[in-house]
């Protein structure tokens, strides 16, 4: 039994859509236990200061993890990995032990300095709970919770070996058993320990992700070690490359760590409002964009260090197609189901119907920016896999200058400016409820990621003239479903809210359920009747069984990935 599952976790998947459909089925699968995870949070809590207090806590250990683990991340060590282990195994083996002992040092240290230091940063970071109780929780959590990037920095380490082989399924794995261990955290050890208890289940998920990328470690006999033989080099050249990144993902949770601190100082439950519809609209990130990019990373990494600028550009043209398939409708149907998808999974419990209408506004305004997150997602990857750190670094830091800029301009003119209150709670139909003032920096924000996008489609057009013009009409294909999608989802709300009460979850559920099948259908359609490329590349990928079948992307004669 325990020989069939190793080899289960050490199936080899070739195929950039078979790994990325293998990636989004997992994603999906983790996302719904995020999304249990969140709704025990919602309805035991219910948006207020616990979770305020909770979400607040992850800030200085997520810091940790963006700037110190993105060093050991998969974009930055794959293409050295690659270099190294093709050469050979023992060259491999050096470069990973050398890397091991530096990167687990030097977490350690900066962890212990987060601990000592935690209270005055926190001060200084969430204004909004200093004194009394809620600060002293909020500072416990933290410290606790300085372990969560000591766990998961290390499994980034592993992760990138794992992904050279091509073992992409303990990846896909490792966030269910991340999501699992808060999940206990809250069923478990909340209900003994308190509020530190919660902080043990993120630490414990971080650990059940660390362990899971051990399996493949020992199969390939590449589990680290700590050694005096640095090769420093190496090392050298690996932080060299992975400061621009470093400085790039913690510029994106700068700006969000900012936006926390202006929820810190509304109303309470502001910060749990802006996590949780978060939350939710980072689902098609994570299944969609996040899938395509880790699962392409490799590949291009490969095509452009062999010189081979054709297929490189192919494979980024056809994962930018399917995120925009895919991501185009959840864009969409989440913007028109946005109260019976939040009611579904948060209402019940402590989690009333003023909170469900807040957070069905925040996510809403999210949703606007769901294509264009999981685009950058993968213009970021690939500009790192042919070597071109520069541009989305500055492209970042100054786009979450803006998104900062936004908020601070939107809050005061929200509370300055009546007749914007007004709009804006008009618009999303949350007249009278308190804590509005929190819709401004979802908001900031997805202007601001519409607005990087924006801005490194352009760049990588003009770095690679053939880009744009090959995927116009596929792109406007998929958002012109999309938009039928919507519109026939909306009809059909409209139509069914006779049969339906919506005085039961189950009732609100249905309701939403029917009229997105209702869209979607709609949509299928009409991109089968288009000839939509990507409708028919997703047909062929599951008829040729994904599960089993070893894909190898090459190029037909239409210029297309051969399922």
């Amino acid at each position: 039994m325990v020989i069939k599952v190793f080899t289960f976790l050490n199936k080899e998947i070739s195929g950039l859509h078979e790994a990325a459909y293998l990636l989004g089925f997992f994603a999906l699968a983790s996302q719904v236990l995020a999304l249990f995870r969140d709704r025990l949070f919602a309805g035991l809590f219910g948006a207020g200061n616990i979770l305020d207090i909770y979400y607040a806590a992850f800030r200085i250990p997520d810091m940790i993890l963006i700037s110190a683990a993105s060093v050991v991340s998969v974009s930055i060590l794959i293409p050295f990995l690659v270099e190294r282990l093709d050469n050979s195994k023992e060259d491999g083996k050096k470069f990973i032990d050398g890397l091991f002992t530096i990167f687990f040092g030097g977490i350690v240290i900066v962890s212990a300095l987060a601990f000592f230091t935690a209270p005055f940063f926190l001060r200084l970071l969430f204004p909004g709970f200093n004194g009394g109780p809620d600060e002293a929780n909020l500072v416990l959590l933290s410290r606790i919770m300085l372990l969560q990037p000591i766990f998961l920095g290390l499994s980034n380490l592993f992760a990138s070996i794992t992904q050279v082989y091509r073992r992409f399924l303990v990846y896909a794995l490792s966030p269910l058993a991340y999501n699992l261990g808060i999940i206990i955290g809250i069923l478990a050890f909340y209900p003994v320990l308190g509020m530190s208890g919660l902080g043990w289940g993120v630490v414990f998920g971080a650990f059940l992700h660390f362990a899971l990328q051990i399996s493949i470690l020992f199969g390939q006999k590449l589990i680290p070690k700590f050694t005096l033989k640095i090769p420093w080099t190496d090392i050298k050249n690996v932080f060299l490359v992975s400061v621009p990144r470093t400085l790039t993902m913690g510029a994106g949770n700068g700006a969000i760590l900012i936006l926390l601190s202006f929820a810190s100082l509304m109303s309470a439950g502001s910060i749990a409002v802006f996590n949780l519809a978060w939350n939710l609209q980072s689902a098609p990130l994570a299944i969609i964009g996040a899938s395509y990019s880790v699962a392409a990373f490799p590949t291009l990494s490969r095509l452009f260090k062999n010189g081979n600028q054709a297929l490189f550009l192919h494979n980024v043209e056809s994962a930018v197609r399917h995120i925009v398939f895919w991501s185009a409708p959840a864009m969409v149907l989440f913007i028109v189901l946005r109260a019976h998808i939040v009611r579904t999974i948060f209402g019940f419990g402590e989690f009333g119907w003023g909170e469900t209408r807040l957070t069905a506004a925040a996510l809403a305004i999210f949703s606007i920016s769901v294509m264009a997150q999981s685009l950058l997602v993968l213009f970021v990857r690939a500009y790192y896999a042919f070597g071109n750190t520069r541009r989305p670094l500055v492209v970042n830091i100054l786009g979450s200058i803006f998104i900062v800029f936004l908020g601070f301009i939107f809050t005061r003119l929200f509370n300055g400016m009546p007749i914007v209150r007004f709009f804006l709670e008009d618009l999303l139909k949350v007249g009278g409820l308190s804590g509005t003032e929190v819709l401004v920096l979802p908001l900031a924000y997805s202007i601001g990621i519409v607005s990087i996008v924006s801005v490194l489609w352009i760049c990588f057009q003009n770095d690679f003239a053939r880009f744009t013009p090959s995927i116009y009409r596929n792109v406007f294909h998929s958002l012109s479903g999309a938009i039928i999608m919507g519109f026939v989802a909306y009809l059909s709300l409209n139509l069914s809210d006779e049969f339906f009460t919506l005085q039961t979850v189950r009732s609100v559920f249905f309701h939403g359920f029917i009229s997105g099948c209702a869209g979607i259908v709609a949509g299928i359609a009409v991109l089968v009747v288009v000839g939509n490329t990507e409708i028919r590349e997703v047909w062929r990928t599951f008829h040729h069984k994904i599960w089993r079948s070893k894909l190898r992307v090459t190029v037909d004669a239409n210029d297309n990935p051969n399922m």
